[in-house]
């Protein structure tokens, strides 16, 4: 009962937060300005391996899991008091296989993750232009907000040995600086503020109540282009809090954990685009110590778009 109790634990904890494994950070350059009108879905597969249990309130070192995660995403671009706007949606599909070194504890599950929606807009260096009127613009400092919705969509049993939702809501409210520097404007370096908050899960391992604090995060972001095509970054991100109680009972789990990865974005064309990422946990006190990546196309149309 015990060693079942501690792989029901592990096995929430990594589906409990996806989006940490397979995209660690907020995609540098994310906001640049865009012409209005302009819509994108972009497919994405990403795979993270973890040697130790990513739930705040337990830690296993001998654990072992693969999650293959593939996501759907769709965005559309389009004028709010004369800046631009976004709306974005995800739909997450996964498959997680794992167990513990040293016992006959393993499982696996596939289905559908919690699904996500955001909201975000440029207050500053981001007027709503249309695809023609933005041929002329030039690049300059952007300062943007947004607020992403996780929803509890996923598939969530709490009787069952394997879940893939989360049974909780969660909201990320974030603020970004971009700045474009360099001769030709070829560097540009991000950087971003954020935090995640929850609802409580009120049916944690069956009946318990699990609640979580606030996790806050810092990210920077340095990226280089290489040519109009291609450009490359290097990111980090820093994230601490998010204590967690179960039934009331303070867990003494406050997380520390400094993220590495990168990205190389090619532009086929200016509607076929890939993007290409990797991500690294170097410090994960009570957090996930994981290595992953990413692969990802996006397809954009809109009017006057081709």
């Amino acid at each position: 009962m015990c060693k079942r109790l501690i792989f029901v634990c592990l096995v929430l904890a990594v589906l409990r937060f996806p989006d940490q494994l397979c995209a660690q950070f907020t995609d540098p350059r994310d906001y640049e300005n865009t012409p209005m009108g302009v819509n994108q879905v972009e497919i994405a597969y990403a795979y993270a391996r973890t040697n130790a249990s990513i739930d705040t309130s337990l830690i296993v070192a001998s654990a072992e899991f693969n999650l293959n995660r593939g996501t759907i995403d769709y965005r559309r671009y389009f004028s709010f008091i004369h800046r631009i706007a976004w709306v974005k949606a995800s739909i997450p599909l996964a498959g997680l296989d794992g167990s513990v070194s040293g016992t006959n504890i393993h499982g696996s599950i596939a289905g559908a993750g919690d699904s996500s929606y955001a909201f975000a807009a440029l207050l500053k260096g981001g007027p709503a232009l249309s695809v023609a009127q933005f041929a002329n613009y030039k690049p300059t400092t952007t300062l943007g907000v947004s607020l992403t919705i996780t929803a509890p969509t996923g598939v969530y049993n709490a009787d069952s040995l394997l879940n893939l939702g989360s049974h909780r809501w969660s909201f990320t409210p974030e603020i970004a600086l971009s700045h474009p520097f360099g001769p030709e404007q070829e560097w540009e370096f991000d950087a971003y503020a954020n935090a995640d908050f929850y609802t409580d899960n009120s049916a944690y391992l069956g009946t318990k109540i699990l609640r979580q604090q606030g996790l806050p995060g810092l990210e920077g972001h340095i990226s280089h282009s290489f040519t109009k095509s291609l450009w490359a970054s290097v990111d980090m991100r820093y994230s601490f809090g998010g204590h967690t109680f179960i039934n009331g009972v303070h867990q003494n789990n406050e997380q520390q954990n400094f993220i590495l990865g990168s990205e190389v974005n090619v532009s086929l064309n200016r509607q076929n685009l890939l993007v290409f990422q990797i991500v690294k946990a170097l410090v994960h006190q009570n957090g996930p110590a994981y290595t992953g990546f990413a692969v990802k196309y996006s397809y954009s149309w809109g009017r006057g778009y081709r």
